[in-house]
């Protein structure tokens, strides 16, 4: 698991609090439950955080910033289970993910900067790189646990690997976000279940071989 609370030093050579930096995330975070996007100011949060507001701004040069880091770190708590089957590994990071997206805090935080990156290209670029990005990392990790068993093959290319990757998490993350977010449906085992077994069945497609592929249906022709 990915860590935002990690001590950095600042020019002058002193290093930040990481307890300052929780207390700030954190009541961003809240902020954004009781206000929403519009009405949270960076002076509403230094105060839930019992910080100075100079405290913020040397960390963070605006709102859209401070709010992306919040959700990262929630992002950042997902972990992969090793469980021992990539359908079984597949499953249990998908209902982590929409428990994750459940929670409050979580879903107004993500709807609140989704929708203002939609006129904000920095702000886009600053999702895909401290969310989106850093998140291919269960992907990667799931992929490579699944060759080490022999349940997929390795890519023939780095490039091919990479497309590979994308095309997971794309598949994966907007399935779930669609499902729990903008449909507002249940997410749990026999959805996952079957979500899984139509991913793995992608999956052996593209690869030629693959895990277990997704069973036909019976012949019940006389």
């Amino acid at each position: 698991m990915q860590s935002r609370s990690t001590p950095s030093t600042r020019a002058g050579g002193r290093p930040r609090s990481t307890e300052a930096d929780t207390a700030i995330l954190e009541a961003t975070r809240q902020a954004l439950v009781d206000l929403g996007w519009t009405k949270l100011t960076l002076g509403d949060v230094a105060t839930r955080a019992g910080v100075a507001k100079t405290t913020l701004y040397r960390r963070w040069a605006g709102k859209s910033e401070l709010v992306v880091d919040a959700v990262a770190e929630l992002f950042d708590e997902l972990e992969l289970p090793d469980s021992g089957s990539l359908a079984t590994d597949i499953e249990g990071v998908v209902l982590q993910f929409a428990a994750l997206l459940g929670r409050p805090e979580t879903k107004t935080a993500l709807m609140a900067v989704v929708a203002e990156s939609t006129t904000d290209e920095p702000l886009r670029e600053r999702i895909r790189a401290s969310i989106v990005d850093r998140q291919k990392r269960l992907v990667l990790a799931g992929r490579a646990r699944a060759q080490d068993r022999g349940e997929l093959p390795a890519e023939p290319d780095t490039a091919a690997a990479a497309r590979t990757a994308d095309l997971i998490f794309d598949v994966i993350a907007g399935a779930v976000v669609h499902r729990a977010l903008v449909s507002a449906e249940p997410v749990d085992a026999e959805w996952a279940e079957q979500f899984t077994s139509l991913v793995l069945g992608g999956l052996s497609a593209v690869s030629g071989r693959g895990p277990t592929a997704v069973p036909s249906a019976p012949d019940t022709a006389p």
